[in-house]
């Protein structure tokens, strides 16, 4: 087969394909229901405003927001898999996948589309059954408003599917050069597109005729190539089955493929050699158990109050109202910084535009005004960091998913550390600055080296204190009680519309920038928790679960000595893999053992796990600061001067990595730093 080059490419033959290609009406269809979607979000949050205004103003609550949230955002979920495909945005570990040659990496790409196809082509053929069935039946929820969600949702797990399918296997295609091989493509996508048409022919029609036969030569084929006929893989025991799957996990990421492809494929793999055809059925239910995560929905509601937020110019606005109050204390822009930090992380959750705005805006101005390179970029990278742990982070919402716990209680929980943290760079720049002047000005030599000084208009000032009071306002209510995480993120998104007005800079294109971000931020991470999801449910089921809790229980360590073991794997994990992946893998594994441990810990099993979950969150930040992956560093090199090196932001951030190990041990040695609000909040 002739080499070309790796997908993603102008090829000649991409180039020279027909405008109205089959191609081509796929990428069309993929981009405007993406963006299309994208309102939906607006929906959610406007319906869970209109939920909370009803049950906390007027003592009405509604029948029908929940359910109508769940569908709206199931939906946005995932008809955005074509967009998010299209674009390749998909989340995968490239660190290897870069270091290889332009001819490997044609080759993975080509292997990579190749599993995506096979792994979702098998969860269609299930998925397909499953939502044909809830139509018959017309399944709803039985609750007061009973409406059909699982059938909605259902269905559309099926027509997400099928989008992400049809645009992976028109990327495919494109990746060949040779008419040979495309055409190739072509009669395998055909083919799909029969066996799941038979499928629908037979479920209504019955198995009779024509279209039963050919069904039942699918199934003959389908049988010969089932994995189960190579064995019974309990007879290996499950040690070694544990072995085989983590060996199969490192290796897949490695080839740089996109996670929610490497987990989904491991996921029907183990259903098919544990199960047989039968399994599939596990793989879709766990899919379809995803959608109907209601705290999921919080997600995207933060992402798009951050979303408006930043593009309204906030953080610009917060930046230069520091800078204001920081006086002539030597060193008090970078303390600013740290600053600016807590609120834009309190305000957004999402720790990777954080870095890129404060890189955009801090990074320049501090490098302008004469501040050591060094200590400049090791603030901005820690700070930035600082999201992952101050709520609302979205890490802790897919932690408090994985593990079962309650996301206010971890919200809670992160907050002192949070702060603690920031206290510990700003003590940290002060000192230094204090030891060697010579790293920091003072605001009146600011002064004498720009002959300006910062001011705000009346709107930038309105625009920063109704910020703050909107971060107040939304993580108040979470704190007290009052509203659940995705009820104060609904009514988030609408306080960011607020202050962008105010800032005079709300418009609709600005809407719909924020909404078509949110979408493909939300879009890359929902496949990976569902491909997660679906192999954690398989392993825990083939006693996988169980497996790894004994292996850490018959370590004969103490309890302390367990947690150290477990940060240790987080942290050998961490340089190389998703943190995403990293939770999902290892979250339902450690989080009952912690549970099971909190007596010799001393802890309340209640609140074991919010503890471990504060913990792994902590290491989480460690790991988005630590080479050779060190994701912090790579989004700050990406905004960052051509003469700031990767090797000169790494050695930058080595001494804030070591006091984010010092709040970790301290955290971990005491728990109380972590637990006490949550604790004195629910009166224990």
């Amino acid at each position: 087969m002739q080499f070309e080059p790796p997908a993603g490419s102008a090829t000649a033959a991409t180039v020279a394909e027909p405008k109205l290609s089959f191609g081509t009406v796929i990428d069309h269809i993929s981009r405007f229901s993406g963006l299309a979607v994208a309102q939906l979000y607006l929906m959610c949050a406007a319906v869970t405003l209109y939920e909370v205004i009803m049950r906390y103003v007027f003592n009405a609550p509604t029948q029908w927001a929940f359910e109508v949230v769940m569908v709206l955002c199931a939906t946005a979920w995932m008809i955005s898999s074509g967009y998010v495909t299209l674009r390749k945005r998909h989340i995968g570990i490239t660190v290897f996948y870069l270091a290889a040659g332009e001819k490997t990496r044609w080759w993975l790409d080509l292997f990579a589309m190749v599993v995506g196809v096979l792994a979702l082509y098998l969860l269609a053929t299930d998925s397909l059954v499953r939502a044909l069935d809830s139509i018959d039946l017309v399944e709803r929820v039985g609750s007061a408003f009973n409406s059909p969600q699982p059938m909605l949702l259902k269905t559309v797990l099926i027509v997400g599917v099928l989008i992400y399918l049809v645009q992976l296997l028109v990327n495919l295609t494109r990746h060949f050069e040779s008419r040979t091989w495309r055409a190739i493509v072509v009669a395998a996508g055909v083919l799909m597109a029969v066996r799941l048409g038979l499928e629908t022919i037979v479920h209504y029609w019955g198995d009779g005729g024509i279209a039963g036969w050919l069904d039942q030569g699918f199934t003959v084929v389908g049988e010969a190539l089932n994995p189960q006929q190579l064995g019974d893989p309990r007879e290996a025991g499950i040690a070694m089955v544990s072995l085989f799957i983590v060996a199969a996990l490192l290796l897949l990421m490695m080839t740089g493929m996109p996670l929610g492809v490497v987990t989904l494929i491991i996921s029907v793999l183990c259903a098919l050699m544990f199960f047989g055809p039968r399994g599939l059925y596990l793989v879709s239910t766990n899919a379809f158990g995803l959608l109907e995560k209601y705290p999921l929905v919080a997600v995207p509601l933060f992402v798009l109050m951050a979303s408006i937020l930043e593009r309204a110019g906030i953080a610009e606005d917060l930046f230069d109202a520091m800078s204001i109050f920081a006086g002539n204390l030597r060193g008090g822009v970078a303390v600013q910084t740290v600053a600016v930090a807590v609120v834009l992380a309190a305000m957004s959750g999402v720790m990777g535009g954080e870095i890129v705005m404060l890189g955009l805006v801090a990074l320049p101005q501090m490098l302008r005004l004469g501040y050591d390179r060094k200590l400049t970029i090791g603030v901005i990278c820690a700070s930035g960091s600082l999201a992952t742990l101050i709520p609302p982070s979205i890490i802790m919402i897919v932690y408090g998913l994985s593990a079962e716990v309650s996301i206010g209680d971890l919200f809670l929980a992160g907050a002192a550390p949070g702060l603690m943290l920031a206290s510990f760079y700003a003590v940290f720049v002060l000192v230094r600055c204090y030891l060697n002047p010579s790293l920091a000005p003072t605001a009146e030599e600011v002064a004498e080296m720009t002959g300006r000084s910062n001011k705000l208009s009346p709107a930038r000032v309105a625009a920063v204190i109704l910020c703050i009071i909107l971060i107040a306002c939304v993580m108040g209510s979470i704190y007290a009680g009052v509203a659940s995480v995705t009820e104060a993120a609904g009514v988030g998104v609408f306080g960011a519309i607020f202050v962008a007005a105010v800032r005079n800079k709300f418009n609709w294109p600005l809407m719909q920038e924020a909404l078509a971000g949110t979408m493909s931020t939300v879009g890359t991470i929902i496949w990976l928790i569902l491909g997660a999801v679906s192999f954690v449910g398989i392993y825990n089921l083939v006693g996988g679960g169980d497996f790894m809790r004994s292996l850490f229980s018959g370590l004969g360590l103490p309890a302390l000595g367990t947690i150290f073991v477990m940060m240790a794997i987080l942290v050998v994990l961490g340089t190389f893999m998703e943190w995403i992946a990293i939770v999902f893998i290892t979250v339902p594994v450690f989080a009952p053992v912690v549970v099971d441990m909190a007596p010799e810990l001393g802890l309340d099993p209640a609140w074991a796990a919010v503890w471990f979950g504060v913990l792994f969150v902590m290491n989480i930040q460690i790991y988005f600061l630590s080479p050779p992956f060190g994701p912090a560093c790579f989004w700050l090199k990406s905004v960052a001067p051509r003469d700031i090196t990767l090797q000169e932001i790494y050695a930058s951030v080595l001494p804030f990595i070591v006091l984010q190990i010092i709040g970790l041990l301290i955290v971990m040695f005491f728990p109380d730093v972590a637990l006490f609000l949550p604790k004195w909040l629910h009166g224990s």
